[in-house]
């Protein structure tokens, strides 16, 4: 681990190129990109991956990745949990924010790249996907949160989750709209689900603990535009000394004392996406002590034994780092993905 924060250069081009080098090389020929190499993928965090590559102009790897789900796609839309040397490895459940997020992913690259063909080359699989998304709305607006594969629809939703899909439904109308294709059933269900996160609280969380603990519930309503404005702010302000260490980052749970690199990479945006660009730039001057020597990065710290926990450099983790860092320099178009939609 690095001892010192870098504080003059945020995003130095050399580094972050190192860092997308250390993703290319754990991802497989067939695309995938597992968590690590010799490690399992997931379809969220293969995607968080695969936009920190386009960020740094692996355009062929980002797409190489997108190919790898088309293929995967199952008949109903949706993807398995997890992946393994190109097959099914977890097939228990459809997770619904795993699946939406393929919207985010496929409007990141066209941002990117202002390629239409991008549109419309994923676009059949991004409507399939969100098709599945549509059809897990609750009574609530809620989207439930998964597909167990022997007992059907989970009817309960996450705050984080449903968040992240708020924002995905938002790209796949982008998409839509850009391609003149039919989004008005997807604006429908867009909205009801901001509803049911602004003003039913009892929608989430019914059958399991709470996750209000978790910093991402905390801050994902912000990044992910179902709260905007003076509103946005107040909501991060509320929670701030619960969830952020000063020169380390963000927990990831208000009651361990641990700080994870991906959390605080997206509250960074979160907070760009709030208008407080300046503080977001502190945050994230904060988290190069975890870089190793070849640009990847640990996933997580322990402040109180000083170590780093648990030790894996997940590619997930170099993505976000590669988002933040372009949201705050605005390298590229893409640092507008969460600004719009």
């Amino acid at each position: 681990m690095n001892q010192a924060p870098l504080k003059n250069d945020l995003t130095p081009s050399k580094m972050l190129d190192e860092t997308a080098a250390y993703i290319a090389s754990v991802q497989s020929l067939d695309g995938s990109i597992a968590w690590f190499i010799d490690g399992s993928a997931d379809p969220w965090d293969h995607i968080e991956a695969a936009m920190g590559l386009a960020t740094r102009g692996q355009i062929d790897a980002a797409k190489n990745a997108y190919n790898f789900l088309a293929e995967q796609q199952l008949a109903n839309g949706g993807w398995f949990v997890s992946y393994e040397q190109g097959k099914p490895k977890d097939t228990s459940r459809i997770e619904s924010n795993f699946v939406a997020y393929i919207a985010t992913g496929i409007w990141h690259l066209y941002l990117v790249t202002d390629d239409k063909t991008v549109l419309a080359t994923y676009w059949p699989m991004v409507s399939r996907a969100m098709q599945l998304v549509v059809s897990l709305q609750g009574t609530y607006g809620e989207i439930y949160w998964a597909i167990d594969s022997e007992t059907g629809v989970q009817e309960d939703a996450l705050v984080t989750g449903c968040s992240s899909i708020f924002h995905s439904l938002g790209c796949a109308i982008a998409i839509a709209d850009t391609l003149q294709a039919p989004s008005a059933m997807l604006k429908q269900t867009r909205q009801k689900l901001k509803t049911a996160l602004t003003a039913h609280p009892d929608a989430f969380d019914r059958t399991w603990d709470s996750k209000a603990r978790y910093s991402m519930d905390w801050f994902y309503p912000v990044l992910t535009g179902v709260l905007t404005g003076p509103a946005a702010l107040a909501h991060i302000d509320q929670r701030w000394d619960e969830f952020v260490v000063d020169q380390l980052g963000c927990r990831c749970v208000n009651d361990q004392p641990w700080v994870t690199v991906a959390e605080t990479c997206e509250l960074v945006m979160a907070l760009a996406v709030a208008g407080d660009t300046a503080r977001g730039a502190t945050v994230f001057s904060w988290i190069h002590q975890f870089r190793d020597d070849v640009g990847a990065y640990w996933t997580g710290y322990v402040f109180p034994d000083q170590a780093i926990w648990p030790e894996e450099r997940t590619t997930w983790t170099a993505g976000a780092v590669l988002l933040a860092a372009d949201v705050l320099s605005k390298r590229t178009a893409g640092h507008r993905l969460f600004l719009q939609p």
